[in-house]
């Protein structure tokens, strides 16, 4: 028992805790991983570095593009920098890649005890790396396959290491800080430029008060982080062929700092100071009110322990760990990247900071947790020092321990309030995807192709994130984008085929959920082929109105309406290499377009239930031209309620529909 008395002890069994925590949230909240869909970006990268690779080189240009991966003569790579992929392959080396997640969290905590002892002392380094740990915006951000804690932690170990150099004048240990801060540049360059920068005036003040004898020591710290620094210079002339130009801007050249206009992946904002100053101060009080430890407790406590240490006079080394408190919101001034993730600015509820906290400010837990856990011991002491002098001595001292226990109870309600909140709203997006990836659990898809449909544009892994392909394109199962199907195809003549679709608006993040389905694809090739389609009727319409296209031909002149006086729909689409035309149920002459050589005949049944009610089925028939026909895959069949969700939301999925309706088509040669 001794033993866990001592700090270090202490502060070691809350990391190990911690990193048990992270752990788990991964696999219960998030084992589909998030609506933030960077993560499959990590992961891919991840997967990429076990393999020794370093670009993507797919069997089809086009359709096996993973969100966020850049496009070059050499193939696809990450616009993102290595350490942090690197850092979740160890987890899978050693198990499974949400292990990372644990130790990085581990680590992270780890180093906000040693930093805080350094910079205090020991006890408050024991009490903030608690305060770390009950702090929502870690606990989510480390739960996650993003980079804000893994930057943060290789951070910490700079401070740490930089603060026990400054003590103690070792070498080894300012070769290190340097070598920590360095890592850190790699992985978020101007993250760790923010972290470091009060350091930074640190060192140059200590060798001004010093002078030579401290300048070896900083030195050394300063030449092994300019040595992550010529390292991250060398990636980038090697992937994007100029030192100066990071894989982010080879991805989306005006996703930078400063003000102007900017863009990323389509989208573009006019980010000007005064509109910067208005989200930060956003997100600046959303960070106070709701995302460090108990919230605004919490905040309160770091301000308190700020007004302690200021009565009893700042020493150089605290003075850097608050100034961690000017540079971060400083230098995210400059960011666009913190309008982005609050999305709409009069809607609170809307953007991904909802759900992940104000993740580009997750340093500046730091100075928050180092100072709470002063304000907190200030606090404890005063109530021993003032309630004796209020009360008698034979009730001082369960005075002290009712006030500490209420202020407990309180601080914990608060605590768990405000981890809770956004835990389960990730979890609720968790139960959407749960529905969502339904049709694949359980499921053989060895030796499989999946076609996967354009949510979001010509993208994989957004939003799909767990359907992610094996670095060299040939898994048990290979995801594709609804594009280029048949080169597809051609790529992996020997497997089978499926088409993933689904009904509804795909926004998990609004606790929507969609009607997944994973259809069966097969080919049919010959010289001409005939596809047999039935759809019921409902027994209220009025009328169905009957269309064939082909994407560009005219389709007021291959249209046929007529009266309904059947509950089932017949028709048959004849294609061969120069026309498709359809025949079938009230069609006294057959109505067609000609065949694409490489696109897709359309068949629309339009059912008209008067009073502005209707429905319309879609039969889509992708079509390949060949030198002896045509070839053909087995047709995407939607039911349209909304226009706005026809054409890729609106997939047929037997025994969804209402008034029992009810779609087939087969396809066969001839």
């Amino acid at each position: 028992m001794s033993r866990l008395r001592q700090p270090r002890v202490q502060a070691a069994l809350v990391a190990i805790v911690g990193g048990l925590l992270v752990y788990t949230v991964a696999n219960v909240v998030f084992p589909y991983h998030t609506s933030n869909h960077d993560e499959a970006v990590y992961l891919q990268q991840a997967a990429m570095l076990l393999e020794g690779q370093l670009f993507l080189r797919p069997p089809v240009d086009g359709p096996f593009r993973p969100w966020f991966f850049v496009e070059s003569g050499r193939g696809l790579y990450s616009k993102y920098t290595p350490p942090t992929a690197a850092m979740f392959a160890v987890g899978k080396l050693l198990g499974g890649y949400r292990i990372a997640l644990g130790l990085v969290a581990t680590g992270a905590l780890a180093g906000t005890y040693h930093t805080v002892r350094e910079a205090f002392d020991a006890r408050t380094g024991v009490v903030a790396t608690v305060l770390m740990l009950a702090s929502p915006l870690f606990v989510v951000e480390a739960s996650v396959f993003l980079s804000y804690v893994p930057a943060m932690c290789w951070n910490l170990a700079f401070a740490a290491l930089y603060l026990h150099a400054d003590r103690t004048g070792s070498r080894r240990t300012a070769t290190l800080a340097g070598l920590a801060v360095g890592v850190a540049f790699f992985t978020r360059p101007y993250t760790a430029v923010l972290f470091a920068t009060p350091f930074i005036f640190h060192a140059l003040w200590s060798l001004r008060e010093r002078g030579r004898a401290v300048l070896d020591r900083v030195g050394l710290t300063a030449l092994f982080g300019l040595v992550g620094v010529a390292v991250t210079l060398c990636y980038n002339a090697v992937m994007t062929g100029h030192p100066t130009v990071f894989p982010y801007q080879a991805f989306a050249p005006l996703d930078d700092l400063g003000f102007g206009h900017r863009e990323i992946a389509g989208y573009s904002r006019t980010f000007t100071p005064q509109l910067s100053l208005r989200v930060n101060a956003e997100v600046l009080w959303l960070f106070a009110t709701e995302w460090v430890v108990a919230g605004p407790l919490g905040t309160l406590a770091a301000l308190v322990g700020l007004r302690t240490v200021r009565r009893r006079g700042f020493d150089d080394r605290q003075l850097a760990l608050a100034g961690l408190g000017l540079s971060i919101p400083l230098g995210n001034l400059f960011f666009w990247g913190n309008l982005n993730v609050l999305g709409e600015l009069a809607d609170p509820s809307d953007g991904l900071i909802s759900f992940f906290g104000p993740y580009y400010h997750t340093d500046l837990l730091v100075p928050v947790v180092a100072f709470g856990a002063v304000g907190l011991l200030a606090t404890v002491e005063w109530a021993h020092e003032t309630l004796p002098r209020h009360v008698s001595a034979r009730r001082a001292k369960p005075a002290v321990t009712a006030l500490l226990l209420v202020g407990a109870t309180v601080g914990a309600g608060a605590t768990v309030a405000a981890v809770a909140a956004p835990v389960g709203e990730n979890y609720d997006v968790t139960r959407q995807y749960e529905q969502a990836y339904e049709p694949f659990e359980g499921r053989d898809l060895d030796d499989t192709v999946v076609f996967l449909p354009r949510t979001y544009g010509d993208w994989l892994n957004h939003p799909f994130q767990t359907l992610r392909n094996d670095p060299d394109f040939d898994g048990e199962t290979v995801y594709a984008m609804q594009r280029q199907q048949f080169a597809v195809i051609d790529s992996y003549p020997d497997r089978s085929y499926y088409r993933y679709v689904y009904r509804g608006q795909w926004a998990p993040f609004l606790d929507r959920s969609v009607e997944p389905r994973l259809q069966r694809v097969r080919t049919t090739s010959g010289e001409a082929v005939t596809t047999d389609i039935t759809a019921t009727v409902p027994a209220a319409a009025e009328s169905v109105t009957i269309q064939i296209t082909n994407g560009t031909a005219n389709t007021s002149a291959n249209e046929y309406t007529t009266a309904t006086d059947s509950s089932l729909v017949s028709l048959q689409l004849r294609t061969d290499a120069n026309r498709s035309r359809l025949t079938g149920d009230s069609i006294e002459d057959s109505i067609g377009v000609p065949t694409p050589e490489r696109g897709t005949v359309t068949v629309v049944a339009f059912v008209d239930y008067g009073a502005d009610r209707a429905v319309k089925y879609r039969w889509a028939l992708p079509v390949n031209g060949t030198d002896s026909g045509v070839r053909v895959l087995t047709p995407r069949t939607e039911v349209c309620w909304s226009e706005r969700l026809c054409g890729g939301q609106a997939a047929y999925v037997p025994g969804a529909h209402r008034d029992g309706i009810a779609l087939n088509a087969t396809v066969r040669q001839g």
